[in-house]
């Protein structure tokens, strides 16, 4: 594994990571924004720390447990990421909420044009900030895109200690089974 120091990672801060995408996905993710680790190497939910990778195979949508250095591996299972913000930060709490609607607003038209079954958002503060819901929980959405559906589903970071690694895997899961409907 690369090793970053506090520069190599400050240097990221600001940086655009490119999106896995492709059209008429089973399930984009949505990420909150990319992290520094991810914005050093290019890759979604990089940190260490992260569960995304370990609860995307715990809850079936991957046959093996990926490195986020083969997220393109995604597409072939009907998976795709993006972020609500571009933006990498150290934390999601230094995105301003005109940032939020922003991205809420840019990944509308992005769901409207590549058209997955279902968008499922990461992070239940962020869907309610960007989408401007404060009644929104964690699972799946009235509101849709288009014909996409709507799914929130726990932060995988490792900060967000209300959920196991098994718990958000069985909510992934309910994601997986509903996308395989």
């Amino acid at each position: 594994m690369t090793r970053f120091t506090s520069a190599d990672l400050e240097a990221a801060r600001g940086r655009l990571v490119p999106d896995v995408v492709a059209d008429g996905l089973r399930v984009l993710f949505c990420g909150i924004n990319p992290g520094l680790m991810t914005a050093a190497t290019g890759h979604h939910f990089a940190r260490p720390g992260n569960r995304f990778w370990p609860v995307l195979h715990l809850s079936g949508f991957t046959p093996r447990l990926l490195k986020p250095s083969e997220q393109g591996e995604l597409l072939s299972y009907g998976l795709g990421i993006t972020n609500v913000v571009a933006r990498a930060s150290a934390r999601a709490d230094e995105l301003s909420a005109e940032e939020y609607r922003e991205g809420g607003r840019l990944l509308s038209l992005k769901v409207a044009r590549l058209r997955p079954r279902w968008l499922a958002v990461v992070g239940v503060t962020a869907y309610r900030a960007a989408f401007d819901d404060r009644r929104a929980q964690v699972g799946p959405q009235e509101a849709t895109i288009g014909d996409t559906r709507v799914w929130v589903l726990p932060n995988p970071s490792g900060l967000n200690a209300h959920w196991t690694a098994q718990t958000m895997a069985e909510e992934f899961g309910r994601l997986r089974a509903a996308a395989e409907a």
